[in-house]
This record gives structure tokens, sequence and C-alpha cells, in this order.
């Protein structure tokens, strides 16, 4: 594990311990409401198991919502949380972790739903999610989110049309455009990909949560609702990297977060990076198994290009063959690590995950999408919101960065003296709502950066 600051250094995590907090709310009504869904999914899909694997398939169903409901009778009464036993190539990791939550415990108590910090729990349950289906093999390879995932990319189409074809006006005349034009059109991209992130199923816990309108119309009004806006920085920092050497292959990674509209947005902004030029190559990173609800997985990111290439839309179809030719070409390559579903903060990624963090060195600028990854990148602890999120970073610099997030918990640093404040008295649950967002950037010092980055 991975070497922190003393403990003082930082301050505590959030918890479901402190009765009445976002986290205390989420762990006692939204994730018993999400596992709950899981469950009916499960049960209305009798059929189709018994389809697919008769008696068997009907068996498997019957213990995962077994195994499922004492999950939340754990989670509803508070019950230590328990060692993982499905032999997966992560079990290991999460029992280490168990281990290493209990070590900060006083010996006569165990880590528990209420008790211990809330990422950790919430990341936790949707891992156990995974391992009732992982201990019944014959319907081990359901999606449980599947559905609401589907549902929320077609309750999108509208806006998905809008954007798509936006990005073909925008690439008819790219080439050669003057450079306040062109950072122009990445500005406004960056913005929609930013807003993109209010569609988040976990959140709404499953109920829908869909673009209905063209995200374009929506940016000016939206502007004022950013409350860092470091873009510029973003733009900056392309700028740079594609004036160093001669022929620079600049890479951008994606750490993506929702499927549906918001991943459409991240897909049409890498689009013009790389049309543009700003960018040859575009690393996405998804997730393993199912996440959070609606988090993009390797199936969810073939499926959505795939429906793109399907639609009888003349400008979506055009994107979809675009995209399918980038994945071929080598330039666009999809990731799924399974550092992205462990519940470490990503300070720990050098020590935990050396592969990853030596590779995210590689690039030129690493986008974190959502809230999830804002939460993992400032370790979700109750931070003064004045603090600079370098310093609630603690250490993870691996290459310039950006989190482009919608509020949806209650963690917000970099923020000048009394803003916190004045939005906590103008409308109380201002971090947790979707309404306000960031963009929040960090450039380690070149003795930090990589050498052997091209």
């Amino acid at each position: 594990m991975a070497a922190h600051a003393p403990v003082t250094d930082v301050p505590r995590s959030l918890s479901a311990k402190f009765v009445g907090s976002f986290a205390y709310l989420t762990v006692k009504d939204r994730l018993p409401t999400i596992l709950t869904k899981v469950i009916d999914t499960i049960h209305r899909n009798k059929n189709k198991f018994f389809e697919e694997h008769g008696e068997e398939g009907v068996q498997a169903e019957k213990r995962t919502i077994s195994l499922l409901s004492k999950l939340r009778n754990e989670l509803q009464t508070d019950k230590p949380i328990i060692e993982l036993e499905d032999g997966m190539a992560d079990t290991d990791l999460w029992n280490q972790y168990l281990q290493k939550q209990q070590a900060l415990l006083d010996k006569q108590e165990a880590p528990s739903w209420f008790k211990s910090p809330w990422l950790y729990v919430e990341c936790y349950m949707y891992r156990r999610i995974q391992e009732s289906l992982n201990l019944n093999p014959p319907v081990s390879d359901f999606d449980v989110f599947k559905e609401a995932k589907t549902q929320s990319y077609f309750d999108s189409q509208q806006a998905i049309k809008a954007i798509c074809t936006h990005l073909h006006g925008l690439l008819e005349g790219v080439e050669g455009l003057p450079e306040g034009q062109l950072q122009g059109h990445f500005l406004q991209l960056l913005q929609v990909s930013l807003w993109g992130n209010r569609c988040d199923l976990s959140i709404s816990a499953g109920k829908e949560n869909a673009q209905k309108c063209s995200p374009i119309d929506s940016l000016v009004e939206l502007k004022p609702f950013i409350l860092v806006d470091d873009s510029s920085m973003v733009w900056s920092t392309l700028m740079k990297s594609n004036m160093s050497g001669e022929k620079p292959q600049v890479r951008v990674d994606f750490i993506l977060d929702n499927a549906g509209f918001e991943l459409v947005t991240d897909l049409v902004l890498a689009d013009f990076l790389v049309s543009s030029g700003l960018a040859r190559e575009i690393c996405f990173h998804g997730k393993s198994i199912p996440w959070f609800v609606s988090d993009t997985t390797r199936k969810d990111f073939d499926w959505t290009i795939k429906q793109t290439l399907a639609t009888n839309h003349r400008w979506v179809s055009w994107c979809g063959t675009r995209w399918q030719k980038y994945i071929k070409d080598g330039v666009w390559s999809f990731h799924n690590h399974l550092f992205w579903t462990l519940p470490h903060e990503f300070c720990d990624m050098a020590a935990d995950a050396p592969d990853l963090h030596n590779f995210l060195q590689q690039t030129h600028l690493i986008l974190f999408k959502g809230d999830l990854n804002y939460r993992k990148l400032t370790c979700d602890r109750a931070w003064d919101h004045t603090v600079p999120f370098q310093r609630a970073l603690r250490g993870f610099e691996p290459a310039p960065l950006c989190s482009l997030r919608t509020l949806k918990a209650n963690v917000q640093v970099g923020l000048p003296p009394g803003r916190g404040e004045d939005l906590t008295a103008q409308e109380p649950d201002w971090m947790t709502g979707g309404r306000f967002a960031v963009v929040q950037f960090f450039c380690p010092s070149n003795e930090q950066q990589n050498p052997h980055r091209k």
C-alpha cells in the first residue's frame, strides 16, 4: 500500500457516520434503492436466463438474488464489511484494502457500512454486486445496469443528433483555421463534455436522467455555474505540447465516466482533437466491470459506436464511421485497468498500480471525467474549499491533468475565500445537486514530468 503523509496532514474521510451528511443519506437511502433495482432487474430476466442456460440459469438467478438480498441487509443494518470470495484478479487487492481499513481502527471495532469511508463502502457495494454474479457462472457476464444505460442513450437521441451535426459543421472548415477560432471551438466542446457529466444514473438511483435538448444551445446560460474554469490552461497545455519537436505525437487520455450521452460528448471532443491536429492519439480508460450504474465499460464503448453507425441519421452515422476507423487505425484505443474499479485514492496509484501510473506519465494531458474521479483525485475528504487543487491531489501528478466535473458529492477544493460559504447560504445543496461544475487543472513542474514523454 502507498505510504501517505501523517493523517494529521489531511482532513477526515467523508463517511456515513456523520448523520445527516450527504454520505449518510447516500448509504442510508440511495444505495439500498440501487440494490433493490438490481434485484428486480435480475428477477425480470429470469426467462432470459432460462432460455440461455436452462434450469441452471434459473437456479443461478435465485442464488444471485439471495446473495444480493443478504448484501442489502448487511448494508441497512451496518454489518461489518466482509472479504470477497470470488477469486477474481482483484479479490486479494480488495481484501488487503479491508485489512488496511481494519488497521486504522481499534481492534475491537470492525469496518462497517456506516462507520467506514464513504468512498470505500460505495465502491465495495458495486464490487459485491459483481461478486454475486461471479459466484454464479451461467449469469456472471450479465450487466445488471445495461437496461438503464441503453434507455438513457436512446432517451438522449435528439441531443446526440444535435452534437454530431454540430461536429460535422465544425470539421468542414477546421483546416487552416486561425488559432483564436480553433481555441473557441475547442473550449465550446470542452464545455459540452463537461455538462454531459450531469447524466449520471448512480446519482438518480437509476431513474431517467437523459439529455433532451441540444447541449450547444445551453452553454451560455450554464457558464455562470462553472465555479472554477481553467479551460484556457488546458488549451495552453495542448498548444505547448504541439510546439515541442518537429512532429509532435501529442496524446490525450480520457478517464471516462458515464456511458450514454456523456460518452458521446467525450467521443465528439476526442474527434475534434484528432481532426484539428491538436492530438495524434487518444486513449480512453473505462471500467472493467459494471460500475456506479452508468459508468462506461468496454462493451458500452463498443456498443455506442455500433449504435452511431447503425442509425439512420446522416451525421450521427458519419461520426460512427469515423470513430470506428480511428479504432481500427489505432488512433483511438480503449483500456480498462483494474485500478479504476478499486476503492483506492489516486495518490495510491504509483505504489499500487505502477504500470498504470507509468502509462499515464507518457501522455500530454489527462481529462478526468465526473464526480467519482474527482472524489478519488481529492481523496474524498472534508477539505476546506479554499485548499489548492494540487494539495488535495496529495502527490498524484503523473502528467498535466484536468477534472471535468459537475458537483454531485460534498467535496470541492480550489475556491476563492468566502465562495463556498456564499454558495451554502444561497443554495445549501450546491455540492450535490449537479447544478454547478468545475474545469479544474493542474500541471506538474517540468522536473516532475516524465522525460520519456514523446
